[in-house]
């Protein structure tokens, strides 16, 4: 509690909880509040024009309704170009609600850059590393989130028009912000028969009657009118297409999958980004960061799917240490939270090679008012966990993420109330809990950084067995937690493996070397002076070659997604 407090003091000194005071976004980048689409947009901007000789900012495509999806690059070129080193991939908000998520992104950036320099760890990744980072997915969402009035889990969606009620109109019945506070909350009405009474010590409150008691207040739903006059509210929203549900591996039809779209990848952000990464072959590991629930999801996301013990073993290396750096995540595979088809995550790995991890942020059970934050309630009921999300509200964000009941006149149910949580709760921490979170999260993905494959290759042996022959040993060694391909990539050869080349002399023979001490060799049987691998997590490879001829040798390491190296020998 004493650290909440102290974080508030720093951090919470803003005019309101959506932004910080509107003005020109300069670097280093503020993250104790939210940045819209447009200062998401002009915070790229700044931060590729302070620092172009390290970044390259472009735009991967538009969204259905014109907005452009940015992309930054960070790289050294000094060190390589970008593709010819083990790329990082970094994306967040591709449920427009989930805006903190692109928070995480920004930060990240800002992170590598204002640090670059200074700080050893962070030096080297961007020296070894080219992070792509896409801090706003789903771009059309984020902008309605903050312009329209919203609960706090609407605007998930792409806005791809749908009949949602089977009335052959689109869109036709969304929420209606009745009292024009730019948040949908709930609405009640006083009912002696209905399910609800206000509750004794909060009668913002309100909890389920018992069979014998009677009932004060009916819930309504979020608040709305019955725009085309079928009867129902709210039936119709704008969209609905997921854009976590429209990717190629494993999509299914909107009847097993609900929000999958007509086909895959139908999104024109899901396309474009998807054509970004294709062409980014280096690309090793990828997080999308999402908004709820404190977890660290990995593939598979549903049961079927088998998993290599070595591609588990792989990620297990960042996330047993995220859960460290994350306290309170869980870390499990996706389906344990529930299955999914055409999922981002699935897609990344199973097309692309790339090991990829959902970051699920923020925990609201982290909302506590009480003296021993780390003792859990001792009575968890509903009205409890209300009670204390109230107090909360009311002492550390002052009041900001509810909006007290108040009388509205409506068109079709008359004197009704309108209140409850506003949009940017219950999701979404308040900002001066943003800060710990964003740093604590992009630590993670830089872990991963630090662990994607660095190969080192050496000449170990050099014998000469005869006249003009010489028996050659090579190694190749990663130091690092992720390997150089997936296993999954190998098995199903979703791209050509690593290579080693020899250039110079004539190679008689070459393959694996099983066991120098009896000289175990598996051989190639066509072209030895071309091998194909794979190095595992942490692992050694080592080659055994009968050279013939004199002069200068040289062997050569290639590798899709980890960076090449070279060794001579003379013989």
């Amino acid at each position: 509690m004493r650290y909440y407090i102290l974080i508030f003091t720093l951090f919470v000194i803003v005019p309101s909880l959506f932004s910080a005071e509107k003005g020109k976004i300069e670097v280093p980048l503020r993250f104790d509040r939210y940045y819209s689409y447009a200062e998401v947009t002009e915070a790229l901007q700044v931060l590729h024009k302070a620092y172009p000789e390290l970044t390259r900012l472009e735009v991967v495509g538009k969204s259905e309704e014109g907005r452009e999806i940015y992309a930054l690059t960070i790289n050294n070129p000094k060190t390589g170009n970008d593709l010819s080193k083990p790329g990082v991939y970094v994306d967040g908000n591709i449920h427009g609600n989930e805006i903190q998520a692109g928070e995480v992104c920004l930060y990240y950036a800002n992170l590598l850059l204002t640090k670059y320099g200074e700080n050893d760890k962070i030096t080297k990744v961007v020296d070894k590393n080219a992070h792509y980072i896409i801090p706003v997915v789903n771009v059309d969402g984020r902008y309605h989130f903050f312009t329209d009035g919203n609960t706090p889990h609407s605007n998930r969606g792409l806005r791809v028009p749908r009949d949602d009620d089977g009335d052959a109109l689109f869109d036709e019945d969304p929420y209606d912000d009745l009292d024009g506070d730019g948040s949908i909350t709930q609405m009640r009405i006083k009912d002696p028969l209905g399910a609800y009474k206000v509750d004794p010590e909060d009668k913002r409150i309100l909890i389920h009657v018992k069979p014998e008691e009677k009932g004060e207040f009916t819930l309504l739903g979020y608040e709305g009118i019955d725009n085309d006059n079928d009867g129902k509210l709210n039936e119709d929203g704008e969209g609905y297409l997921d854009a976590n549900r429209n990717w190629g591996y494993n999509w299914m039809p909107s009847y097993v999958q609900s929000g999958a779209g007509n086909f895959p990848l139908s999104g024109l952000g899901t396309k474009a980004i998807n054509d970004y990464i294709t062409a980014r072959p280096n690309i090793i590991i990828g997080f999308a960061f999402h908004n709820n629930g404190g977890m660290w999801l990995r593939v598979p996301s549903e049961k079927t799917t088998f998993m290599d013990p070595a591609d588990v073993a792989a990620y297990d290396v960042i996330g047993k240490e995220a859960l460290k750096i994350t306290p309170g995540y869980v870390y499990q595979p996706s389906y344990d939270l529930y299955p999914t088809y055409g999922d981002f995550d699935s897609h990344l790995f199973f097309v692309h090679g790339v090991f990829s991890f959902v970051g699920e942020l923020f925990q609201r059970e982290q909302e506590t008012y009480r003296e021993n934050a780390n003792k859990p309630q001792q009575v968890a009921d509903e009205a409890n966990l209300a009670r204390e999300q109230l107090k909360f509200n009311d002492r550390l964000a002052q009041g900001e993420l509810y909006k007290e009941w108040k009388k509205f006149k409506h068109p079709t149910y008359g004197e009704i109330e309108i209140g409850g949580w506003v949009k940017m709760s219950s999701r979404l921490p308040h900002p001066f809990m943003l800060p710990e979170l964003v740093h604590r999260n992009a630590s993670v993905v830089l872990l991963a950084a630090e662990n994607t494959p660095e190969i080192k290759m050496e000449v170990f042996e050099v014998k000469k067995i005869g006249e003009d022959l010489h028996q050659v040993r090579v190694r190749l060694q990663n130091k690092n937690g992720l390997p150089s391909m997936s296993a999954n990539a190998v098995k199903t050869k979703l791209y050509p493996q690593d290579r080693l080349k020899i250039l110079g002399g004539k190679v008689v023979a070459g393959g694996r070397l099983i066991d120098a001490r009896i000289n175990k060799v598996t051989y190639k049987e066509k072209k030895p002076e071309i091998q194909f691998l794979s190095v595992n997590s942490y692992g050694v490879v080592e080659f055994q070659f009968l050279i013939e001829g004199k002069g200068e040798i040289t062997f050569n390491y290639e590798s899709a997604k980890a960076k090449g190296t070279s060794a001579q020998v003379k013989l």
